[in-house]
């Protein structure tokens, strides 16, 4: 498993802005923060400290906050993990979708919420439950891509040793076999197939260097 140190070092931001990570994972902070908040509004007296004294207006400042927090984590999310466009977008969509249905929480809550001739709260609902869906699978299939990326199934780990230098090469499974029917079919290629592995490995590179100097 790979230390903080090279999940967060130099060579993980290749095809990255770093900028951007940094951005994400603010926006993924405050967003979290932002759903904290929206719990500690209407079960401690944070509300009356933040203009919310009476309950209807304790749940509505703790409804938009915490679905603004959702929808925040979400873009978090895939500013910080190597994500495609066609995930960035998915998950900026659902996010604006969210955005229609706190928008139209603030125009229901209290008075057109359940209560009166033209209520709300199915078209609210319906709106914030598709664009949290939309962001949410997107954010799956990044976190997905980014596990396999780093975790390729069907690979095998050889670790190779060369005057006290070890090193460790990945091979297909198909390779890994193809090298062990050469080396049990002897023959000759023994010498072939760690040549094949060193030089991958650039074990024999710098060998050859060394020979040459």
């Amino acid at each position: 498993m790979e230390n903080l140190g090279d999940a967060y070092g130099g060579r993980r931001w290749e095809g990255r802005d770093p900028r951007r990570v940094y951005a994400g994972a603010a926006l993924g902070g405050l967003g979290a923060l932002a759903v904290v908040l929206g719990l500690l509004v209407v079960t401690t007296p944070v509300g009356g400290w933040l203009g919310a004294s009476d309950l209807r207006a304790a749940e509505k400042l703790a409804g938009t906050l915490g679905g603004l927090g959702i929808p925040a984590m979400f873009l978090g999310v895939v500013a910080v993990l190597p994500s495609s466009r066609r995930e960035q977008v998915g998950v900026l969509v659902g996010a604006v979708c969210c955005l229609v249905g706190i928008a139209l929480f603030q125009v229901a809550y209290p008075e057109r919420w359940t209560t009166g001739a033209e209520t709300l709260a199915f078209e609210t609902a319906m709106a914030y439950f598709l664009g949290a869906a939309l962001a949410f699978w997107f954010v799956f299939t990044a976190m997905a891509s980014f596990r396999t990326r780093n975790n390729p199934q069907g690979m095998v780990r050889l670790e190779l040793t060369r005057r006290g230098e070890s090193k460790t090469v990945t091979v297909s499974r198909e390779e890994y076999q193809r090298y062990a029917e050469a080396i049990r079919s002897d023959g000759g290629k023994n010498t072939q197939v760690i040549r094949e592995l060193e030089s991958r490995a650039g074990l024999r590179a710098d060998d050859d260097t060394d020979r040459d100097s």
